[in-house]
C-alpha cells in the first residue's frame, strides 16, 4: 500500500485526510526536515489535525522523527525534526517497449534510486520479459532494493490500454500482464500506454516541465505520443489518446501494423527510415550506422531524414491546429539524429501550422531518454504530478 493511502475508504472525510497527508509529505519532500511548528506554518493545518496526520505517517513508516544533533534547549524537550523515511518503501516503473525493457525506481522521498535498460528480440515471450524486468530491478540500488518492500509498480506497454486493470490489449492477448506482475513482485500494478507515460514524465520533470499544453511525439520502432491539455494528461474515452503514428500521411502507402496503409508509422518509425535509406542506396545494419552516416554528412542519409521529417511536421501541425499546445517534445531513438531531423520537421511544422501559431509553439528534444516511460509509470502510480488530477486513479 502506498503510504498515506486507504484503498478501503473513499468517503469525503477519507479523501480530505488523504489530501492532508499528501500535503505534509509534499512539504517534507520540498523543504527537507521540518519541525511540527514549521509544518504547521507551511501547511496551514490546525495543531490537532496536523498532530493526527503526523502520528499516522510516523506509525506507517513514511515519516521519521529525530532529535536534533545540537544541544537541547534549556527548558523543555528538544525540538524533533520530521523527515521522510527513504528506506520506508519503493515504487517501481517498468516500460515494456517493443524491443527493450526499461526500469526505474524511486523511494518514498521520490528520489530516483536508479534506472536500467536491456534490449531484447521483439518476439520475446511475456514470461521472459517479466523475468528480464525482475533481473533489471534487482540491479538497482546496488542490489539493495527489497522486493518485499515494494509499494506499487507502474507499467508502460505498447499500444492502447482501455481499462487500467485489464492489461495490454492485442497484440498481447496471451498474457494477463498485471496478474503476472502482481504474482512476481507481490505489489499492486497499474498499466498504461508507454508513450503517454513518457509524455507525462517529460511534462513533469523533462523538456516540457511546467507546461500546461504539451504535445509529445516519440519516434521509435513504433510511433506514438501523448497530450497534456489544460494542465492534465489526456487519456481519451477508451485510452486511445496519442496514437499519432496512425494518422494517415500523403506520402505513405505501406501497410501499417494497425492494418491500415499510409500511416505516419510506415514512414517515420526507425525501421521505416532504415528501409528508405537502404532503398536509396545507403548501407546501414541498424540505427547507429545511420546516425553515423548523418554525422559524416552523407547526402543520402540527410535526404532520407528530410523525407521522413516532412510528414512528421505535417502531422504535428495538424494536431497543433486542433489542440493548440505551447510546447512540442520530440523523443525516441530517431530523435538522436538531432538537427538533420529537427530542422526539416520544424520547417514542415511552420509551413502547415496556422500562421498565428508559428511563433507560439516551441519544438524541443526530449531530455529523459529511455527512462522516460518508466519514470512516467512511477508518476502514475504515485499520482504525484498535478497533470494527473483528472486522470484515472491509483492501483487497486
Amino acid at each position: 500500500m502506498l503510504f498515506g493511502m486507504h484503498p478501503h475508504q473513499d468517503g469525503p472525510l477519507a479523501r480530505l485526510r488523504r489530501g492532508h497527508e499528501d500535503l505534509v509529505l509534499e512539504l517534507l519532500r520540498k523543504h527537507g526536515p521540518l519541525s511540527r511548528a514549521e509544518l504547521g506554518q507551511h501547511s496551514g493545518l490546525s495543531r490537532t489535525t496536523l498532530s493526527d496526520i503526523v502520528t499516522e505517517l510516523i506509525e506507517s513508516g513514511a515519516v521519521v522523527a529525530t532529535a536534533p544533533e545540537t544541544a537541547p534547549r534549556r527548558r523543555g524537550r528538544p525540538v524533533e525534526a520530521l523527515t521522510l523515511n527513504p528506506s520506508a518503501g519503493q515504487a517501481i516503473g517498468i516500460d515494456f517497449a517493443r524491443r527493450a525493457v526499461h526500469v526505474s525506481a524511486v523511494n518514498v522521498a521520490h528520489e530516483v534510486i536508479g534506472s536500467a535498460s536491456e534490449p531484447h528480440d521483439p518476439g520475446l515471450p511475456w514470461e521472459e520479459r517479466i523475468t528480464l524486468a525482475e533481473r533489471l530491478v534487482g540491479t538497482l540500488a546496488d542490489g539493495a532494493l527489497r522486493l518485499g518492500a515494494l509499494n506499487a509498480i507502474g507499467v508502460g506497454v505498447v499500444g492502447p490500454v482501455g481499462d487500467p486493470d485489464s492489461g495490454p490489449p492485442d497484440p498481447y492477448p496471451s498474457a494477463d500482464l498485471p496478474a503476472l506482475l502482481r504474482k512476481r513482485f507481490e505489489a499492486p500494478v497499474l498499466v498504461d500506454n508507454n508513450t503517454r507515460l513518457a509524455a507525462l514524465a517529460e511534462a513533469t520533470w523533462g523538456a516540457a516541465a511546467g507546461g500546461q499544453d504539451v504535445l509529445y511525439l516519440r519516434l521509435s520502432h513504433g510511433v506514438g505520443g501523448g497530450l497534456v491539455v489544460g494542465g492534465s494528461l489526456h487519456r481519451g474515452a477508451y485510452g486511445l489518446s496519442g496514437e499519432f503514428g496512425h494518422i494517415a500521411v500523403e506520402s505513405g502507402d505501406g501497410r501499417c501494423s494497425c492494418g491500415a496503409t499510409g500511416c505516419l508509422e510506415t514512414v517515420a518509425s526507425v525501421g521505416a527510415v532504415l528501409a528508405a535509406y537502404r532503398r536509396a542506396g545507403g548501407h546501414a545494419d541498424g540505427l547507429a550506422s545511420l546516425l553515423g552516416a548523418l554525422e559524416a554528412g552523407d547526402p543520402v542519409a540527410l535526404r532520407t531524414l528530410e523525407a521522413a521529417a516532412a510528414p512528421i511536421g505535417t502531422v504535428l501541425a495538424a494536431v497543433c491546429n486542433a489542440v493548440g499546445p505551447g510546447v512540442i517534445v520530440l523523443g525516441g531513438e530517431l530523435a538522436a539524429a538531432g538537427p538533420p531531423l529537427f530542422e526539416p520537421v520544424e520547417r514542415a511544422l511552420r509551413a502547415h501550422i496556422m500562421p498565428i501559431s508559428r511563433d507560439r509553439v516551441d519544438l524541443r528534444p526530449a531530455t529523459l531518454g529511455e527512462a522516460g516511460g518508466a519514470l512516467g509509470a512511477i508518476a502514475l502510480v504515485l499520482h504525484e504530478s498535478p497533470l494527473l488530477s483528472h486522470y484515472p486513479a491509483r492501483p487497486g
